[in-house]
């Protein structure tokens, strides 16, 4: 498990010593940037070689997505609290995506790979299984009846990667000149909201 080194107090298992790996990149960040924190940076803040460090991760982006992962929790909880209230389908998922396209390049810890630059990493990280997982989790959470809407748990999954692609889109490749708050919003409520406000009156019929 690459015991030598860890400063004299080699861990304990393979979790602790990925987690102790995850610690020492957003200590290294916080000194150097995201784009110069190598590998070689890290391996020099724990005391043990690139080698151990190659053990638990293959690159530095690897990395660098589970310091942004661990920094999610906190954006949620924002997140949530932003939309109390808001509890038209449509409209949640409207100002959900506003507030992350507005938010998340200021956010250090969420931010990081689109410092990094690596936008195939990104891409990858924000459609995978688990991520898509994640994000559905993350919609129960909105202050919506999802049932009475007639979105069931798998039109969620559906919803949270619609939602991942149509984000990662608009963070990697943002409007020039850039578009503010007002555009973006009618833009999601042109061509976003009516798939939801079709699923909504689906499910309640005029009579």
């Amino acid at each position: 498990m690459g015991h030598h080194g860890w400063g004299g107090r080699p861990p304990a298992s393979d979790a602790e010593a990925r987690q102790r790996i995850i610690d020492a990149t957003a200590r290294c960040i916080d000194r150097h940037g995201v784009t110069k924190t190598t590998l070689s940076d890290v391996a020099g803040e724990l005391g043990v070689t690139r080698q151990t460090v190659y053990r638990h991760f293959g690159r530095i982006s690897d990395i660098i997505g589970e310091v942004a992962a661990q920094g999610a929790e906190s954006f949620v909880d924002l997140m949530i609290a932003h939309l109390q209230g808001t509890t038209d389908p449509a409209e949640a998922v409207v100002e959900g995506m506003v507030f992350c396209v507005r938010t998340i390049p200021t956010e250090p810890r969420l931010s990081l790979l689109l410092q990094l630059g690596d936008t195939t990493a990104f891409g990858r990280g924000a459609t995978t299984r688990e991520t898509i997982a994640y994000g559905a989790k993350m919609l129960q959470r909105f202050p919506v009846d999802w049932a009475a809407a007639g979105i069931d748990e798998d039109d969620l999954n559906g919803l949270a990667e619609i939602i991942m692609r149509l984000l990662t889109s608009l963070l990697q490749h943002p409007n020039e000149p850039p578009q503010d708050e007002t555009r973006l919003r009618a833009f999601l409520n042109r061509w976003l909201a009516p798939a939801l406000s079709r699923t909504s009156a689906s499910t309640h019929p005029r009579s």
